[in-house]
């Protein structure tokens, strides 16, 4: 397992439209294990998308209230309600702003042995599904953004 890079908002990668996965292979699930270590390594996000590492894959990691979670080929099959919170995104550094989410969302996806899943999430899993999963059709948080705001730094 690695470290990864992550890419900055500037590189066109990031704005590009990610491949569905064939086949879960041995190189995504090592993909999904680097994907761990670099979210972990950076010690401040809760869900990385394989754009932001340079991979063009639809699959996304997200370790946040409900714990530790790999989504491939994620698609959003239900979402009601309104919610706005700050954001922030480890490819847009130092940027945070208030963006416009459902209150619920409802996820279909791959685990890595191959097996569909489908999972609810309100409030901040919610808005971590919305978030990686806009990273996969090439659209960044700060292109949402309606109010940015300062954020205390720890």
């Amino acid at each position: 397992m690695a470290i990864r890079n992550i890419i900055k908002k500037g590189d066109e990668i990031l704005n590009k439209h990610s491949k569905e996965i064939k086949e879960i292979t041995p190189r995504i699930l090592e993909l999904l294990d680097d994907m761990k270590d670099t979210l972990h390594h950076c010690g401040n996000g809760v869900g990385l998308a394989a754009p932001q590492i340079g991979i063009l894959k639809r699959m996304v990691i997200i370790d946040a209230e409900e714990g530790f979670m790999e989504l491939i080929n994620p698609v959003i099959i239900e979402q009601e309600g309104e919610q706005t919170e700050a954001e922030g995104c480890l490819s847009v550094p130092g940027v945070w702003g208030r963006v416009r989410r459902p209150e619920r969302v409802v996820v279909e996806y791959l685990n890595r042995k191959g097996e569909k899943v489908r999972k609810e999430g309100t409030g901040l899993l919610a808005i971590c599904f919305c978030h990686e999963l806009d990273h996969l059709d090439g659209i960044l948080f700060d292109e949402k953004v309606f109010e940015f705001v300062e954020v205390e730094k720890e």
